[in-house]
């Protein structure tokens, strides 16, 4: 891509002086990255115009298309902010240190680590090309992680000041998962996961979908190439067929939208991989039996239209039950409105149907970057970008409480990324939450007062516990105490009481305030405890302090007394914990245990029911197919078994394609529970190691004068997962502690 390209793609509102700035802010990156190639073997300039031309798609200022063409010279080449500044304004600036890295790390794709022509700098290479003898240590793989989490947040706090830097990373993103074909397989996995975890979901939250749809489809190519090969077949073979039918339903619209008096832009709906593949798996449905294989939309001048237009096709096509969202009286969270219905068309098969006006479609389509699209056309945008920010803003009001990167990064993903949950006060108003969310959550949102004194819910009049997952519509009602804090239980993660990073500020804010010598005493305490339960032995404190960059033990514990610190991360960073796996969970591995407890997997369909056929019994090693049973899921028969070969003859499109589950490597562990016994305590203690998914491969029980002694073999895959089901076992009633027994 050359800048003859890029200036082509300029919108009409920019001025000959903006035009004169991007010209010179492109031959000033061209010469800073002189030498500097892709992956690709690309000049590395061609990245930069790719991310200013999708920038100006969008029609975003010119100051950002400038930092576009400049957003990786204060990181890649000698280049300064203060040169970028000098050259190009504070604004520019300010937009480039927003998107650029924490390059703490040296690495040998820098121009002054050696003195032969400059590597190809990869790009996304978030210091992987660490120094190549350090290569194997885990401490450089560790910081690597950090810096990227580092890096992260920056972005993220600069967001919450100017929200084109996001957007600038987004494109940056969005061009380097393009190109991600030239990576490494290991990077391209990185990559592409941490691409669905945070940047897909963001550009999801800014309302900006069709950047939100090609992040998700070009990260699941690389994370499931298998499922998105398949589904790109199935939609090849089909393509010619239903482009004439979606040609032959939209002119029945236009001649039903006429007949009305209705105009009507109608148009297909694109086809998104990962979304088929979402729908196959959430609704545990066959490839040709998910609802937006085939649709259309509707672009009507006004909202009446929309609901006309609504009744219209109602009228002449049925409507499918549970298949109607009206998002323009209930906009999403994230500001989207639309008319969404499915029927059943005339052949017998589903069409689903989208119904917006224009003013929707181009919110709906650019999200946030609407307002400087089309801000000269629609009055309501200043409007509508400020609610957005503002809305952002408060989603991200604990950013600044947050010292520790990772930390920062996961709340992002619980509290900004997640999808919503509307709930009720008593007194009837709609409280917004992350996916999730619990009563103590809800508390904190209402007053931080109500969450310090939270004691017990109550949902829709019936009493539940404070581990209880708030539901869309629940009626909440806090109950409290005169006066008192938080527990410190409510810290713990693997208790699973508090989902919000808002919260989880709230509750250490009030333990900070605490007596220093209660904290560290309490934290020690945790510390010891934890560590007696998972049978660690003698650990390297020094290698902790190190790690988390605390003066003395002492302030360590304190940190984890108060929350700012997880006892879970503490033991994830033992290298006791790391070498624990192999050695002392022990005797030996167990590796015939499916994932998800099942033994089949469908191609594309993962977590659908199946069931193994009478008929033929084939077990592992069989060749073996899949057909679609309604309401049973898929029915598992040998590729030989006559019934199936019957079957193929006359229900085809219900053969689906199924292979044998990978083995998940657990060890065996020696757990030992101690409780006063009572009624529906092993219930109990089942349904949490059910619900963990650890098998049971022996327990035995004895009842000592009303004193239960539990002792159990569970199948463990690491020691989070360990710790995880021993605490939450421990927080039982009656249970007086549950630890792991160490060998001999």
């Amino acid at each position: 891509m050359k800048i003859e390209t890029l200036m082509e793609m300029l919108p009409e509102k920019y001025s000959i002086v903006d035009r004169d700035l991007i010209t010179r802010a492109y031959y000033f990156a061209e010469k800073a990255h002189e030498g500097q190639f892709r992956a690709s073997g690309e000049p590395y300039i061609t990245h930069c115009v790719a991310v200013a031309s999708i920038l100006a798609e969008l029609s975003m200022p010119s100051v950002v298309v400038i930092a576009g063409l400049l957003h990786d010279t204060v990181e890649d080449t000698t280049v300064t902010l203060k040169d970028v500044e000098q050259e190009f304004g504070e604004e520019a600036a300010k937009l480039v240190d927003g998107v650029t890295k924490l390059t703490n790390l040296p690495r040998v794709s820098r121009g002054d680590q050696h003195s032969g022509p400059q590597q190809a700098i990869d790009e996304e290479d978030d210091d992987d090309e660490a120094y190549e003898a350090d290569q194997e240590d885990g401490s450089i793989r560790s910081s690597r992680r950090d810096l990227r989490n580092e890096t992260l947040r920056k972005t993220f706090v600069a967001m919450g000041e100017d929200i084109r830097v996001i957007l600038i990373k987004l494109a940056d993103r969005l061009h380097n998962m393009r190109t991600l074909g030239y990576m490494p397989e290991h990077k391209r996995r990185r990559i592409a996961q941490e691409t669905r975890d945070i940047f897909a979901p963001l550009a999801n939250r800014l309302g900006i979908w069709h950047i939100k749809w090609e992040l998700e489809d070009l990260a699941f190519r690389y994370l499931e190439p298998q499922e998105y090969k398949e589904i790109a077949e199935n939609l090849a073979e089909r393509r010619t067929s239903r482009e004439d039918k979606i040609n032959t339903i939209i002119e029945q619209l236009h001649t039903m939208m006429e007949k009305a008096g209705i105009q009507a832009e109608i148009s297909g709906r694109p086809k998104h991989f990962y979304s088929i593949y979402r729908k196959m798996q959430d609704k545990s449905r066959a490839f040709d039996m998910v609802m937006d294989l085939r649709g259309v939309r509707l672009i009507v001048p006004d909202i009446p239209s929309c609901y006309a237009a609504l009744g219209i096709i109602h009228t002449q096509w049925r409507p499918i039950p549970q298949e109607f969202d009206d998002y323009i009286a209930a906009p999403k969270d994230n500001f989207y409105q639309s008319l969404h219905t499915a029927v059943i068309y005339e052949d017998g098969k589903p069409l689903e149907v989208q119904i917006r006006t224009y003013e929707m479609h181009q919110n709906a389509e650019y999200g946030i970057a609407a307002h400087w699209r089309y801000k000269e056309k629609f009055k309501q945008q200043d409007k509508a970008y400020e609610q957005r920010v503002n809305w952002l803003r408060r989603l991200m009001e604990w950013r600044q409480e947050v010292e520790d990167a990772q930390e920062f990064v996961e709340g992002m993903k619980s509290d900004v990324f997640d999808d919503r949950v509307y709930v009720f006060t008593p007194r009837g108003d709609i409280i917004d939450l992350p996916a999730n969310s619990t009563p103590i959550d809800f508390a904190y949102h209402v007053h931080t007062e109500i969450g310090h004194r939270c004691r017990g819910a109550k949902i829709n009049g019936k009493l539940v516990n404070l581990e209880y997952t708030l539901k869309t519509g629940d009626q909440v009602v806090i109950l409290t105490a005169k006066k008192g804090g938080p527990s410190r239980d409510w810290l713990n993660p693997n208790l699973g009481l508090v989902k919000t990073q808002r919260a989880r500020s709230k509750i250490r804010q009030w333990f900070k305030k605490q007596d220093h010598d209660q904290n560290m005493s309490h934290g020690k305490l945790v510390f010891e405890k934890e560590l007696q339960r998972l049978g660690i032995g003698e650990v390297d404190l020094n290698g902790l302090l190190n790690k988390f960059e605390y003066k003395n033990t002492e302030d360590l514990y304190a940190a984890l007394g108060c929350g700012d610190i997880s006892i879970k991360r503490i033991i994830n960073a033992l290298p006791e914990a790391e070498q624990e796996i192999e050695p002392l969970l022990q005797p030996r591995p167990t590796t015939d245990v499916l994932e998800h407890g099942n033994a089949v997997t469908v191609v594309g369909l993962k977590g659908i029911l199946t069931n193994i056929a009478k008929c033929c019994n084939p077990v592992p090693g069989d060749e073996i197919v899949g057909y679609i049973t309604r309401g049973r899921g898929a029915t598992i028969h040998r590729k030989d078994c006559p019934n199936m070969l019957r079957m193929q003859e006359h229900d085809r499109e219900r053969i689906v394609k199924v292979s044998w589950g990978q083995p998940q490597r657990t060890y065996p562990v020696n757990v030992q529970i101690k409780a006063y016994d009572r009624q529906g305590l092993m219930g109990d203690i089942y349904n949490v190691i059910n619900n963990e998914g650890v098998n049971i491969s022996d327990i035995n029980l004895k009842v000592t004068h009303n004193l239960a002694a539990i002792k159990l073999i569970l199948e463990i895959g690491n020691i989070e997962q360990l710790s995880k089901v021993l605490n939450r076992i421990e927080n039982l009633p009656n249970v007086l502690e549950a630890q792991r027994l160490r060998p001999g």
